[in-house]
């Protein structure tokens, strides 16, 4: 079988900025200062990651903050290119990555809707097909002619997953939408994902809800610093990183 998404030996590197010199002056004191100069460091997002996964498999992606899991995302919907390695994805993909930052703010909740869904390729009338079900999911029916600007970030954020969701992708690529909105919106986007599934999509969520993790996924992995340090059954993964999460933490008294 074809995965839907495979990564061999994917490594992505950043060139991070320290005292950025912008200033002419302070450029020209820097040859006699030292401490004034620009200074630059590559910093490791991803290093030789080998994933696979195949279609109508959900998999959760847990880990520490500054782990590479949002990199992972953004490499595999093609937001990122791997500064090393190989990825395919096979399959129309939808990424519910920082949901709602494509909309612009000056367009009502209606215009960004049509916008967002035009540039998945979907046409006018296929959008006015779908454009109720959105706006019913998004329980923003009094909104919509607003202006996004005024929306607070739980309105972007239903309104950014009812349109991802409703794109009928092969692919959803889900970064922390759980911990976004009241209790009510978030189960309700959990039933989505358990409903999509069941029809054969292939998931891929972040989360720090090691809970949902364990409860929906058909398999895990943990990135530390970068690796994929654990795979497979979500019981094990989530209780490995708890081991990890403990021994981080310093004992009463401990200086550290």
């Amino acid at each position: 079988m074809t995965p839907a998404i495979e990564l061999r030996g994917v490594s992505k590197t950043f060139v991070l900025r320290r005292n950025p010199v912008r200033d002419l002056k302070i450029l020209m004191l820097g040859w006699f200062h030292p401490e004034l100069r620009e200074h630059r460091e590559v910093f490791w997002a991803l290093r030789e990651v080998d994933l696979g996964v195949r279609p109508g498999e959900f998999l959760g992606v847990i880990g520490p903050n500054g782990s590479g899991k949002s990199t992972l995302l953004r490499i595999i919907a093609g937001i990122y290119s791997p500064s090393s390695g190989h990825v395919a994805v096979n399959g129309r993909v939808a990424p519910m990555i920082d949901l709602g930052v494509g909309f612009h703010p000056d367009l009502s909740g209606r215009e960004n809707v049509y916008l967002s869904t035009s540039l998945y390729g979907l046409s006018g009338r296929e959008t006015d097909a779908i454009y109720d079900a959105i706006v019913e999911f998004a329980e923003l029916g009094d909104f919509m002619d607003v202006p996004v600007k005024n929306y607070s970030t739980g309105m972007h954020a239903r309104l950014g997953f009812a349109v991802a969701a409703h794109l009928d992708p092969d692919i959803l690529l889900v970064d922390e939408v759980l911990a976004v909105g009241d209790q009510s919106f978030q189960d309700k986007c959990i039933r989505r994902l358990e409903e999509m599934r069941r029809r054969g999509k292939t998931i891929v969520v972040v989360s720090h809800s090691l809970a949902s993790v364990h409860k929906m996924c058909d398999w895990a992995c943990l990135l530390v610093g970068g690796r994929l340090l654990e795979t497979g059954d979500p019981e094990r993964v989530v209780a490995r990183y708890r081991e990890i999460i403990t021994a981080s933490i310093p004992m009463k008294g401990e200086v550290g």
